[in-house]
């Protein structure tokens, strides 16, 4: 019997470069060194967005450079993309053109024993085929979206007749969850779109990966969990195992904020956080429409406003809106002096987390940013779901009461594509916040996955162990090769 201890598994993450995704990955490649006795190092692109860049640096710089290595790709070209194209399509191509520079790095440091790349990055998985080392897809969302991706394909393939939207509706995802065409993200809609096509390809390469790391915990979507275990099983997908949520740390953002200030003076439970993420927004229209439901509300609030959208899109991944002239002049004429004893406006940014596990905020209103959703059933926030972009309607489907039960989406927002009006803001923010069965049900639930969240990423929690699992089979494969 070898007395030798077993070797530390290096295991590479390759993040593409959204806010959504680096945050999370980071906080995975801390949990392996921390908990699971691995090496790690976390690469990321650059060139795509300078504030995503600011954004990729500021992760990589909170990282602790004792334990996690960090590696920035050299930027490459994509100015031959047409003006315009799907932020998809731009990564993808960012993604497709760094792969050489990426393979040059993974042969310098050798001794890779795990490739995990998120999920705009599935065509690293042939790297990790050419390195002999497994490859398992790091999804930052929920089991959900997979599980709508691989149908996604699963129809496709299967060459259902007609356009995808004139697929029969509601989609079954697993047992009795369904997904309406109408929740579904844009780019898995319009064949004519470049990006449907990558999209469709890229998950075709995830049935190649050796499993998946799921940003989520099983207390929060049973159903599917337990429908992904029965494939894998049978070998008709691969293993999916959720290992979180990955919620950053507080310490993380930066320090004191009047709004904390501000949040401190407020009795317990009574304000309502109004943020719609780093690149969400909303029309001129709608942020005007959004001021009067809160206003009518009578509740308080701290919302974070950035600058209405001019263009009719709904976000816009490549600007910093913390160096924009004053979003605030957007507001309705006088509703910063009529509401100034209730509620604060701020611009362009907040501490979310901090604000969120603050004792006085009681309610959420989100876009259903995955990071945003796991951070807010982290600490026990009810949520009114406006989703805006992505596969931010799959999140919202699995927020609300036909999943998770811990939001709840007026009707406007969950269509997408009219205006949420005054009435109806007002409407889901007494629901949420006065006396009442919904409200009172919705917090109760809140409390409930708050528990579930804190014990699933426990050391004795399921995450934890599914985690254990996965490094077990890396762990084994380093001693093989010994």
């Amino acid at each position: 019997m070898d007395p030798s201890p077993r070797p530390s598994p290096h295991v590479v993450l390759v993040a593409s470069p959204c806010a959504g995704h680096v945050m999370p990955m980071a906080e995975l490649a801390r949990r392996l060194v921390a908990f699971h006795g691995c090496a790690a190092t976390l690469v990321t692109f650059s060139g795509l967005a300078a504030s995503l860049d600011a954004h990729s640096a500021a992760v990589l710089a909170s990282l602790p450079a004792s334990s996690v290595a960090a590696v920035t790709l050299p930027e490459v070209t994509l100015d031959d993309i047409p003006a315009g194209a799907n932020i998809g399509t731009l990564i993808f191509e960012l993604v497709l053109r760094s792969l050489p520079s990426l393979r040059e790095f993974l042969r310098s440091i050798g001794g890779v024993a795990a490739l995990v790349p998120d999920f705009f990055c599935g065509v690293v998985l042939d790297l990790a085929v050419q390195l002999g080392v497994p490859g398992y897809v790091f999804v930052p969302s929920n089991t959900a979206s997979l599980a709508f991706m691989r149908r996604f394909v699963e129809v496709h393939d299967g060459a259902a007749p007609g356009e995808y939207r004139d697929l029969p509706d509601p989609l079954r995802l697993a047992g009795d969850v369904t997904i309406r065409v109408a929740d579904m993200p844009d780019g898995y809609l319009d064949r004519s779109n470049p990006v449907f096509w990558q999209l469709l390809e890229e998950v075709r390469r995830y049935r190649r990966a050796d499993g998946f790391l799921v940003n989520s915990f099983a207390e929060m979507e049973p159903t599917i969990v337990e429908e992904f275990k029965t494939a894998a099983e049978r070998g008709a997908f691969p293993p999916v195992y959720p290992v979180g949520p990955f919620v950053r740390s507080s310490s993380d953002e930066p320090g004191e904020s009047a709004c904390l200030e501000w949040l401190d003076r407020q009795p317990a439970g009574s304000v309502v956080f109004v943020s719609f993420g780093s690149a969400g927004m909303l029309s001129v229209e709608q942020t005007r429409e959004l001021a009067a439901g809160l206003e009518m509300s009578c509740h308080r609030f701290l919302w974070v406003v950035r600058m209405p959208s001019l263009d009719g899109e709904s976000y816009d991944f490549g600007t910093d809106h913390r160096n924009d002239d004053d979003p605030l002049a957007w507001l309705p004429d006088g509703f910063l002096e009529r509401t100034s004893g209730r509620g604060l406006a701020v611009a362009s940014w907040a501490p979310q987390v901090r604000v969120l596990s603050h004792p006085a905020t009681a309610a959420f209103v989100s876009h259903c940013g995955w990071n945003s959703a796991l951070e807010s059933v982290s600490a026990g926030v009810p949520m009114v779901a406006w989703p805006l972009y992505a596969e931010q309607k799959v999140n919202a489907v699995i927020l609300t009461e036909e999943v998770a039960g811990v939001a709840l989406c007026p009707a406007a927002a969950r269509g997408g594509d009219g205006v949420v009006a005054r009435e109806e803001v007002a409407a889901a923010v007494k629901e949420l916040m006065d006396p009442g069965e919904k409200g009172s049900a919705m917090r109760r639930r809140a409390r409930e996955m708050q528990v579930a969240a804190a014990r699933a990423r426990s050391p004795e929690g399921a995450s934890c162990r599914a985690l254990t699992v996965v490094v077990g089979k890396w762990k084994n494969a380093v001693q093989e090769e010994r």
